[in-house]
C-alpha cells in the first residue's frame, strides 16, 4: 500500500509521515519545496502544489490512499485522485465544519462534500483548537514571561498536533473508518490561567497570566500585527465560550486506545520554542 501525504511538511503532515513510516507504510510525501523538506528518511519526497492540480499527476501514480489538506482546489484535486485510482482519502478538516454560517467551516465543509461525492472511502478528521496556537505567545513569554489576553474564563480544549496526525494515519492504514467524522479535542477544557500554568509546567519557565479587557487586548493585539478580522473573531468566540466551554471529546481515545495528550505534554514537546 502506497500512501500520499499532502502538506507533508506542515504541522500535522510531518507527523503523519513519521507515523506511517514507523508502521512500515510506503509513503510519498508531497511538498512545494522538496529540496528543503527535511522529512524522515524513508519517505519518497516529491514536488507539487495542491493549488495547481495540474502539477499532481505523477504524485498520484501508484497511490492507494491519500491524506488531504484542504485548499480552494480540493474538488479538482479529488477528481484527479479518483481518476488515478486512489481509493481512500482522509481529509484534514476543521471542527468549524459543523458550524453553519462560519466562513472557515463553510470552506472546510465544501471540501468534505467534494470528497464524499467522489465515490471513494473517506474519513474526515476535524481538530478543534490546535495547541500550536499557543506559539503565538512565545515572543511575549521570551520577552517578559507574561501572557496578556481577555476572557480568562473562556475554557478551551487544545489538541496536540501529534494526536491529530496519529488519528489521520490510523484511518489511512486500517479499515473500519470509512464514512466517519472524527472531531478531536484535548483531554481538558482549560481557562487561560490554566493554559498558562500548563505551559509553564511543561517548559519549566516562570510564566504568569494578566487578564485584559477586550478593548485593551484589541489595542495590544493590533499593535502586535494581528489583523482586525482575526481580533473580531477571537473576541466573539471567547465571549461565547465563557458560558459554553469547548467540549472535551472522546474521539482520540476511541481511535488510538489511549487518552489525548495534555497541554503540559505539548508544552514539553515545544519547550525550545518558548525558551
Amino acid at each position: 500500500m502506497k500512501t500520499l501525504v499532502t502538506g507533508a511538511t506542515g504541522t500535522v503532515g510531518r507527523h503523519v509521515v513519521d507515523h506511517l513510516l514507523v508502521a512500515n507504510v510506503e509513503v510519498r510525501a508531497l511538498t512545494r519545496r522538496p529540496d528543503s523538506a527535511g522529512l524522515q528518511a524513508g519517505a519518497e519526497v516529491v514536488g507539487g502544489d495542491l493549488d495547481q492540480p495540474e502539477t499532481l499527476a505523477s504524485a498520484f501514480e501508484g497511490v492507494d490512499c491519500m491524506y488531504l489538506v484542504v485548499t480552494s482546489e480540493t474538488e479538482q484535486v479529488v477528481k484527479l485522485a479518483a481518476g488515478a485510482g486512489i481509493r481512500r482519502i482522509v481529509v484534514l478538516s476543521s471542527a468549524s465544519a459543523a458550524l453553519e454560517g462560519n466562513s472557515s467551516g463553510d470552506f472546510h465543509r465544501a471540501a468534505e462534500v467534494a470528497v464524499e461525492g467522489a465515490g471513494l472511502q473517506w474519513t474526515h478528521v476535524r481538530p478543534g483548537m490546535f495547541a500550536g496556537n499557543f506559539l503565538d505567545w512565545a515572543d511575549a513569554i521570551r520577552a517578559d514571561g507574561v501572557v496578556k489576553a481577555p476572557y480568562d474564563a473562556a475554557r478551551q480544549s487544545p489538541v496536540h498536533e501529534i494526536d491529530v496526525a496519529e488519528v489521520a494515519a490510523t484511518a489511512l492504514m486500517s479499515d473500519g473508518h470509512d464514512g466517519t467524522i472524527y472531531t478531536l479535542s484535548g483531554p481538558e477544557a482549560l481557562t487561560k490561567t490554566e493554559q498558562v500554568a500548563a505551559i509553564s509546567k511543561g517548559t519549566g519557565l516562570a510564566i504568569r497570566f494578566e487578564e485584559l479587557t477586550p478593548e485593551q487586548w484589541r489595542e495590544y493585539a493590533e499593535q502586535e500585527g494581528t489583523p482586525s478580522y482575526v481580533v473580531d473573531w477571537l473576541l466573539d468566540w471567547w465571549a461565547q465560550i465563557v458560558d459554553s466551554p469547548e467540549a472535551v471529546l472522546p474521539d482520540v481515545q476511541q481511535v488510538l486506545g489511549r487518552p489525548a495528550r495534555t497541554l503540559v505534554e505539548w508544552a514539553a514537546d515545544h519547550a525550545e520554542d518558548f525558551g
